[in-house]
């Protein structure tokens, strides 16, 4: 490894016989350095290998232009979908981001938290672990008027500003839709009801049993993590009910592709013996067969608000504690369908 000093504006400075003060005004395009001075600095800078340095730059005016994001996972359709939208309204606007993801662990995340602050972070985007009780590791960030902004995971107190999408109301929609469908007696695969989004598509589910005069059902609640394994045991739960549902509504799209598959496995025809709804809109709800009826999760729309909303807080332009809801819709596919027709993948988007 080479232990080379770094170059300087002051090396460039000397080498072409010019002040730094000329070589930093060059390098920052400035007009009062005409166009053959900035090329002779261009071109010394490319012999040298001269690197700026943003980092002690951005230092000295109070930023460092990076926005710190925390994740719960990475192995996601959806939150990689929001990190391209994030990703792209940040380098619009010059930022860099530091990324770190939790795997579902409130200690980690805590840890995660405190290193981004360290890091002197701009700004903060997050979604919460499983298992995060309080937002006590990033009061730090609030004590120095460091903005941050909430998605998906998130805890409504009125403290914070949150973008998420109304999931009682796409938890309603699922429901009523396999109602619609002929479904009386529909199960819930879902995760962690500690969760505002688990919990709030819960809600969903039973406000639209209850609107159609159905129990709601202690038994037809299954609850687990997003795992493979969590649902191929929701199919084994739900195979060993008796009488056995006609209708699912699973909320995350990969545990609803496994559970759907499992019970193909054993013999269940959907949708003609057990209507499936998942969540997400993932890709591999357009691969499996029957194709996946689904809640669409617009995560490229909802990093990209998001974003938006932290560098305006950053630049002043913003007011905090906002509750941003995002626009979804229920897309109608095969897994759902009483008589499959021309028309399937429809969408229908909740009322307001």
């Amino acid at each position: 490894m080479s232990n080379d000093k770094e170059v300087t504006i002051y090396d460039i400075a000397k080498k072409l016989n010019i002040s730094p003060a000329t070589v930093s005004r060059g390098l920052q395009d400035h007009p009062s350095i005409s166009k053959k001075t900035k090329k002779r600095i261009a071109d010394m800078v490319a012999e040298m290998g001269y690197r700026s340095n943003h980092f002690a730059r951005n230092l000295r005016q109070q930023q460092t232009q990076t926005i710190g994001v925390i994740v719960h996972e990475l192995n996601s359709h959806f939150i990689t979908s929001v990190l391209a939208g994030i990703e792209k309204v940040t380098t619009e606007a010059g930022y860099d981001l530091i990324i770190a993801h939790s795997s579902e662990s409130a200690v980690k995340e805590a840890s995660n938290a405190r290193n981004l602050f360290h890091k002197r972070v701009d700004g903060l985007i997050a979604s919460l672990s499983f298992d995060t009780q309080n937002l006590d590791h990033f009061k730090a960030f609030t004590d120095k008027g460091v903005p941050i902004v909430f998605f998906d995971r998130v805890e409504k107190d009125d403290s914070n500003t949150v973008v998420v999408i109304d999931n009682s109301r796409a938890g309603y929609l699922a429901t009523e839709h396999l109602v619609s469908q002929g479904c009386r007696r529909i199960a819930h695969i879902t995760s962690s009801l500690n969760r505002n989004v688990y919990a709030d598509r819960f809600k969903g589910y039973s406000e639209a049993l209850a609107a159609h005069g159905l129990p709601v059902l202690k038994k037809l609640l299954v609850v687990g993590d997003l795992s493979e394994s969590a649902g191929v045991n929701a199919a084994r739960k739900v195979l060993a009910m008796k009488p056995r549902p006609d209708g699912a509504f699973v909320t995350n799209d990969f545990v609803a592709a496994v559970f759907m598959r499992t019970l193909k496995e054993s013999g269940v025809r959907v949708p003609q013996d057990l209507k499936i709804v998942g969540f997400n809109n993932d890709a591999i709800a357009k691969l499996i067969e029957p194709t996946l009826t689904t809640v669409n999760y617009p995560g490229i729309d909802i990093g990209q608000i998001a974003a938006r909303n932290l560098i305006d807080q950053i630049r002043g332009v913003a007011e905090p504690n906002q509750s941003i809801i995002v626009p979804s819709d229920l897309i109608v596919r095969g897994s759902s369908l009483e008589k499959p027709a021309h028309g399937a993948g429809r969408s229908h988007r909740p009322a307001p």
